[in-house]
């Protein structure tokens, strides 16, 4: 079988290739699948290059995510010939993943794939699609209803906000995008978004904790001084979904708008979710995802691509979703 096996020298210098190895090197679990597709997402670049404190051993196969045929099981809940995805659970990090022919994992981390799903859209939308339905479906959880506003979606034009954007459109929700390249507005608006914000306008802190009051929601990509800024413009019990830090880890700002707006900050974890949170997200996934619009927003790829997109993407060079084709 084919993967993409990443290694570490003596000087702890990392490099991808792609190999033929024995079936007999996968790890343990209870399923065997045939995988089909795999995406690219923050975690595979940094797992393809140098680590990012993620990967646990060395030689390594990289791919947090995966979707694919069973090949063979020892768990009753999935037969030979099944289709199924896997997102999460550290799967690429410290257990291999989906740059390979084949992958053995726990049963528990599948997910059947939804009726009306391939495999090929089941990557398209990945961790990063799959990210994006649990923030939109925890904002409507909190209130959020069509007709309240502009939902806000930072870093609109990478993964997460690409999906989130599609959705929200669908949804019937007015969408404003954030994005620092100019190019990307009418990929955006392709997607739905309505209105265009530039990055600059609230890249940065202001002095005043509070500013007026412009977002019913926001799904936040992007975490660090543009979070801040955002939570002092969010409606009277709006409610952010936050889901990434490209922007930085650090939050400078201030709890004025949870005291005096009754803000809400929601947090979204997708690798740790529990299986009943995976199956409703999955089947929101196929009737709330326009396939149109998810179509537009692929990027075809091989394994011998991977080192590659894994470089590009931790410069915040790769738009929309690369959809792996392992066996090209």
């Amino acid at each position: 079988m084919r993967a993409l096996i990443v290694e570490k020298d003596d000087e702890g210098k990392t490099s991808a290739s792609v190999q033929e190895i024995e079936e007999s090197r996968l790890p343990e679990g209870e399923v065997t699948v045939a995988v089909e597709y795999s995406t690219v997402n923050y975690k595979d670049g940094l797992c393809i290059g140098p680590g990012g404190g993620l990967v646990r051993n060395y030689p390594h196969v990289p791919g947090i995510d995966f979707a694919g045929t069973v090949e063979a099981s020892d768990d009753p809940r999935y037969k030979a010939g099944d289709k199924v995805v896997l997102t999460g659970w550290r799967v690429g990090e410290a257990h291999w993943g989906g740059y390979a022919e084949k992958a053995r994992v726990k049963a528990d981390w599948l997910v059947p794939l939804p009726d009306g799903l391939s495999t090929r859209a089941a990557m398209a939308v990945g961790t990063a699609g799959f990210t994006a339905m649990l923030a939109v479906m925890a904002l409507e959880k909190h209130g959020l209803k069509p007709g309240q506003g502009p939902v806000l979606v930072t870093g609109a034009s990478g993964g997460v906000g690409s999906v989130a954007t599609a959705i929200l459109a669908k949804l019937g929700y007015e969408v404003a995008g954030v994005t620092g390249r100019p190019e990307s507005a009418d990929y955006l608006r392709d997607l739905g978004a309505t209105q265009i914000v530039a990055r600059d306008e609230i890249a940065e802190t202001v002095k005043r904790p509070l500013e007026s009051e412009t977002w019913a929601g926001c799904v936040d990509a992007v975490g660090g001084a543009m979070l801040a800024r955002v939570l002092g413009q969010m409606k009277y019990g709006a409610s952010v979904a936050a889901v990434g830090l490209a922007g930085g880890a650090g939050l400078p700002a201030t709890v004025v708008p949870f005291l005096l707006r009754g803000v809400n900050l929601l947090g979204i974890d997708s690798v740790m979710q529990p299986y009943e949170n995976r199956l409703e997200a999955w089947k929101r996934v196929a009737t709330d995802l326009p396939m149109k619009k998810l179509e537009a927003m692929i990027k075809p790829a091989t394994l011998a691509d991977l080192p590659g997109l894994g470089a590009e993407i931790l410069k915040g060079q790769v738009r929309g979703r690369v959809v792996v084709d392992v066996n090209a």
